[in-house]
């Protein structure tokens, strides 16, 4: 028996079955781009947030999307032989707690091995399973400081500016579990031994810092003038620009074809060109004139004067336009689903034309279907129902 009916989501994942141990952040956007991609994902949520949920489901919502939800108390032996029972059917176990709690639950790897030795466990934490920093707390600016990616974003002053919590949680935290565990999937089907994937948001957002480290190995990085470079703010034909209707445009024409481009509809080519784009003594005197004739003439002006110019120029879309802006409309990069926006199901696969964002999924919605699609009758579960082991969300 399964873990619950065959998933109305059809995709490159479709018969991919994943069960889910509540939490936040990385893990659940894990699972929720497993989800996305045709998988089965069955989430595992804390009984108490039934009917009192606290701020974090409403906050994590999106990210259970499309998920069969049940409320167990995995703190119980009851409750842990509930999980066991759903675990001989699943191909993936996602878990998102501290190393070692796993193990003192009662779910330790040999254990849920003896049950399933298919089972991949996919393990998201912030520092990894060892280290010194292991046992420790964290959050995604933390992880981004000590991996050295803090350190090369900058503001104006001087100041490392973290990028909202996106680059370390969801980058290099979600994308990596669920990277890892298909991966881990993949040798499964082959010798049919499971494993564990040891997923650490520091060990993500160090990936994302190799062409840095090659630039810095090849004198393309001043790591003594950090806010002076390429990428950090330093150059003056890639960054962000204030209009005089205080919006903003977003310019990337490094290459020479763009950049020229750039400068000649803002009308600065006769100053410029004798300057040198690369030439690092007249940056602060190239970002002065840029700055000065972009705050001339409104966002919109600039984009009609740039429309159909390949000069690297964007608009910055404010989250709650995203629905509005031209390309991300022609593509449905985001929808709205049930009053929520929320970005669609990516990547795009030839054979999987309608793969659409599914509803968010209300805490102990699917419970007593669950148990029963895991062979739990229905004495046993109004008795786990009846001692707190278990709840169903009233309709």
């Amino acid at each position: 028996m399964g873990v619950g009916s065959p998933s109305e989501q059809f995709g490159p994942l479709t018969g991919l079955r994943v069960l889910e141990l509540g939490g936040i952040g990385p893990a659940p956007f894990g699972g929720m781009l497993l989800r996305d991609l045709g998988a089965e994902v069955t989430r595992i949520e804390r009984v108490e947030h039934v009917d009192a949920p606290d701020i974090s489901v409403f906050a994590h919502s999106i990210l259970t999307r499309g998920r069969r939800s049940i409320a167990l108390d995995i703190t119980t032996p009851e409750g842990v032989a509930a999980v066991m029972g759903l675990i001989g059917d699943v191909d993936v176990l996602i878990e998102g707690f501290r190393p070692g709690v796993l193990e003192r639950l009662g779910f330790a790897p040999e254990t849920l091995w003896s049950r399933n030795p298919r089972l991949v466990i996919g393990r998201m934490t912030g520092w990894g399973q060892d280290g010194p920093l292991s046992a420790f707390a964290g959050h995604d600016i933390n992880y981004l400081a000590v991996s050295g990616v803090l350190g090369g974003a900058v503001g104006p002053d001087g100041t490392p500016v973290a990028p909202l919590n996106m680059l370390g949680d969801f980058a290099g935290g979600g994308l990596l579990l669920a990277f890892g565990v298909l991966a881990a999937v993949h040798e499964a089907t082959r010798t049919g031994t499971g494993q564990i994937v040891d997923a650490a948001i520091v060990d993500g957002v160090a990936l994302f810092t190799a062409m840095l480290h090659a630039m810095r190995r090849h004198d393309m990085w001043d790591d003594g003038d950090i806010g002076g470079n390429l990428f950090d703010g330093g150059a003056p034909f890639y960054g962000v620009f204030r209009t005089r209707d205080d919006q903003w445009l977003a310019v990337g024409a490094i290459e020479p074809q763009f950049y020229n481009r750039f400068i000649d509809i803002l009308g600065l080519s006769d100053q410029l060109n004798a300057l040198g784009q690369h030439d690092k003594s007249h940056w602060a005197q190239t970002r002065a004139l840029f700055v000065e004739t972009i705050a001339e003439r409104t966002q919109s002006d600039w984009l009609t004067a740039f429309d159909g110019v390949d000069a690297c120029v964007s608009p910055v879309v404010r989250p709650a336009d995203v629905l509005s802006e031209v390309h991300l409309d022609a593509r449905r990069v985001y929808t709205d689903v049930d009053g929520m926006i929320q970005p669609a199901p990516a990547p795009r696969f030839s054979r999987y034309q309608t793969m659409t964002a599914a509803p968010t999924v209300a805490p102990g919605a699917d419970t007593v279907a669950v148990l029963r699609n895991a062979g739990f009758d229905d004495t046993e579960i109004d008795s786990l129902i009846a001692r707190g082991v278990a709840r169903q969300r009233r309709t």
